[in-house]
């Protein structure tokens, strides 16, 4: 096994072990808090769907990439693979969609009370389970595709290959099918990202606008940065910047990859192991700008069990 190999094998365990580990606990978490997830409304919801959906990345994509990168090839059949990327293509769809809805979500939450906003703002907890349902709907139909031209690995001798990921291979099954599956993918991604980016900026408006005048709502000394709201716009608006920069990323990268004619396993290794960022830094965003997350560590430790003397 070469030294290249072997580092990236122990980022992608080290990445792999925080990330899951992360989203477990989110998924742990919001599953404890049953009675908020299944309330309209709640923005409980879409953070588990984003946990669920980079827990799924993070598994069914991160154990392949660890077992190749330590020297294993061939591992997988043409049914394995179906069986691993469909899922891996389902939760990045489900990630994009549910980053776009809980920043559309947020920046609805904080619009000024002006009767169109207020109108918008009652119908929206009828809207999250709908909106969760559609983006389980359209991410299962636009990536099935992936069940068609994901096989085994093959060589590119013998058939056109369009990506080579070591352990599966993604074919063409024709220019016309490839040219559609290529811009339904890239409507939906561009449309998630602009209309998150979109809704961030905004955010980051009406933040700026609003800030001395959202401090003389709360108690005197009190910092507005302490305010709820402004801690849920500002962990939005963390996992929108973080999301929008490594897909800009992941795009220009892969790019470059596919109209490569020697491939760089530098390149390669990096764009494979930044690929995974976003499933394992952004539970640890939640986590951070969530201070319930204090409360339950708080209830649930011996310490605050322990009866007085």
């Amino acid at each position: 096994m070469d030294a290249p190999d072997l580092a990236v094998g122990f980022v992608l365990i080290l990445q792999m072990g925080v990330g899951v580990s992360g989203n477990i606990f989110l998924l742990l978490f919001y599953t404890h808090r049953v009675s908020a997830i299944l309330k309209l409304g709640s923005s409980d919801l879409i953070l588990f769907h984003l946990a669920l959906s980079n827990a799924i990345v993070l598994l069914t994509r991160g154990l392949p990439e660890i077992l190749s990168a330590w020297g294993l090839r061939n591992f997988l059949s043409n049914a394995g693979c179906k069986i691993l990327m469909y899922p891996y293509r389902v939760g990045r769809g489900l990630a994009i969609c549910s980053t776009c809805l809980l920043s559309v979500v947020q920046a609805i939450t904080i619009s000024p009370g002006t009767p169109w906003w207020a109108t918008l703002k009652a119908r929206l907890p009828q809207c999250i389970i709908p909106s969760c349902l559609l983006s389980w709907g359209l991410s299962l139909l636009i990536d099935f595709d992936a069940i068609m031209n994901v096989t085994g690995p093959r060589n590119s001798s013998n058939v056109q290959l369009m990506l080579d990921h070591k352990f599966c291979s993604k074919v063409s099954i024709s220019a016309e099918t490839t040219l559609l599956i290529a811009i339904v993918l890239f409507l939906r991604d561009g449309f998630f990202v602009g209309l998150m980016s979109v809704a961030s900026s905004y955010m980051v408006f009406i933040l700026h606008r609003h800030h001395r005048q959202v401090r003389h709502l709360h108690a005197p000394g009190r910092s507005p940065g302490a305010m709820p709201e402004v801690r849920a716009a500002k962990r939005v608006v963390a996992l929108v910047t973080l999301y929008v920069l490594l897909y800009g990323r992941q795009t220009i990268m892969l790019s470059i990859l596919l109209n490569m004619k020697e491939k760089s396993s530098l390149l390669m290794n990096s764009h494979m192991v930044l690929g995974f960022t976003f499933s394992a830094v952004s539970p640890f965003l939640i986590i951070q700008g969530d201070r319930r997350m204090r409360t339950f560590w708080k209830r649930d430790s011996p310490v605050s069990n322990r009866n007085p003397s």
